[in-house]
């Protein structure tokens, strides 16, 4: 009997009436036999500045990675990348879950692109489960054009582990986009918690998404949120919705005027719209291209770019001293201990906080 290996199927082939022709399906390839040549540095450079998408996907599986050697050789392909990296809009997009955002990014991606073209890149921060650790990563289903847009590249991430280890990660990425020759970035935040002040510290524009018609709509809002607001725009203005829209965008217009003018000098926006019918998504896009033009002229751009870029250096010195201390062997001997005496009201958690800081800091002379 004839080896497979040596079969005109396994060479590609298939015999028909006598007569060797290409095969459709290489049973043998398919079963994934044959495995890829790892890619190096240079490799993944070369084919992110070039525009590769698939080059780009795995680049970003590496900046996820938790493998030290994988997250080593992740920095360098980013310090490479750097010198083609900041020539985008980085706009970011949150407000409350069931507001529309990934519907809204959609409308907004393909307006964008239609009118403006480029290239643009959507990074998804999903939630994920902290009792199993998995996420939904469904942005892809929810965003159905720009996922078979050839100019769009969407990135679905999942927020299990830090914040501020994610927030580095697609901070990483936009890097990453940039240099690939998306001049266009969104940024989607899950709308919860602190990852609008991450979200907030990456991007050029920040716009909160808000529904009418749900009770007080200030109530659900924190200061701080609207505060960072660049824009604030009403969801779903369409039907019978479109009175309460109006009324709740003159409530947001008055709150506003109560808050500190922004260091921008820039005038916060509302504007109503339905991202499911696409109204007002031209009015949005103006009010966001205005806002980056007023502040390039005015030098606040690049001295946000710049505070940006600072506060990342500190982040990332408290991540890596944060995963330093909690991966020492001899702290993790020691935390269990000490958790004991928490637990069983014999210590005071601050005495128990410092007493394993100050054996992690002998540990270091």
């Amino acid at each position: 009997m004839e080896h497979p290996e040596n079969s005109a199927e396994y060479k590609g082939l298939t015999v028909n009436s006598g007569v060797a022709q290409p095969s459709i399906v290489n049973p043998y390839l398919k079963r994934g036999r044959f495995k890829h040549r790892a890619l190096t540095v240079s490799d993944y450079v070369e084919g992110i500045v070039k525009g590769n998408v698939t080059v780009l996907g795995q680049a970003v599986t590496l900046v996820e990675s938790m493998n030290p050697a994988h997250q080593a050789m992740a920095q360098e392909v980013i310090e490479k990348c750097l010198p083609h990296a900041g020539r985008s809009v980085r706009i970011g997009i949150s407000g409350v879950p069931g507001a529309g955002k990934s519907t809204s990014i959609d409308e907004f991606g393909v307006h964008v692109l239609e009118k403006y073209g480029g290239k643009l890149a959507v990074l998804a921060i999903d939630p994920s489960s902290e009792r199993s650790k998995g996420s939904i990563l469904g942005d892809k289903t929810r965003m159905e054009k720009l996922a078979v847009h050839p100019a769009s590249f969407i990135r679905p991430s999942p927020s299990a582990g830090s914040l501020g280890g994610v927030a580095r990660k697609t901070r990483e990425t936009i890097i990453l986009c940039e240099a690939a020759g998306f001049d266009k970035i969104f940024v989607e935040t899950v709308g919860v918690g602190q990852s609008e002040t991450a979200c907030h510290s990456m991007v050029d524009f920040f716009l909160l998404i808000q529904l009418a018609g749900t009770g007080d709509e200030l109530q659900g809002i924190k200061r701080g949120i609207m505060e960072m607001a660049d824009g604030i725009v009403i969801n779903k203005c369409d039907g019978n919705n479109v009175d309460k829209c109006q009324l709740a965008a003159t409530q947001f217009r008055n709150a506003l005027h109560l808050f500190p003018a922004p260091e921008s000098g820039w005038t916060p926006q509302v504007l109503t719209y339905s991202g499911f019918y696409g109204y007002g998504i031209r009015e949005i896009w103006d009010m966001i291209y205005a806002y980056i033009d007023f502040v390039k002229a005015n030098g606040y751009f690049e001295h946000r770019r710049s505070e940006q870029a600072k506060y990342w250096m500190y982040e990332s010195i408290n991540e890596q001293l944060r995963n330093s201390f909690y991966q020492n062997p001899a702290i993790e001997a020691m935390t269990g201990e000490a958790e004991r005496r928490v637990l069983e009201g014999r210590q005071t958690s601050f005495v128990a906080a410092k007493q394993l800081l100050d054996a992690y800091f002998a540990l270091l002379h």
